[in-house]
């Protein structure tokens, strides 16, 4: 059974070569509860749903497949805000 592609918004800053090759990603589900931590958004490129800064995990690069959309600065500013906001950094 081959695992589910989700797309997610992937957070990262330079990788030096004593460093393992991880990034951060948010992943953008479709079906939003309505939690605090989420960011309804609408993405060119993605269907209709939000980020969730909940479900905050790390893949090693070679996982990603491929760039579905960009985020303006303005919309990386908010799912940024309640990233830090869950990991009580506000």
């Amino acid at each position: 059974m081959a695992a589910k592609v989700r797309p997610a918004l992937v957070l990262g800053c330079d990788i030096a070569d004593e460093d393992r090759v991880l990034v951060a990603v948010v992943y953008h589900p479709t079906a939003l509860r309505g939690s605090q931590y989420e960011v309804p958004m609408r993405v060119p490129g993605l269907d209709e749903g939000g980020f969730d800064a909940q479900s905050l995990y790390t893949v090693p690069t070679v996982k990603l497949i491929r760039r579905r959309a960009v985020l303006t600065p303005v919309q990386l500013e908010e799912v940024e805000g309640r990233v830090k906001l869950w990991l009580g950094l506000t």
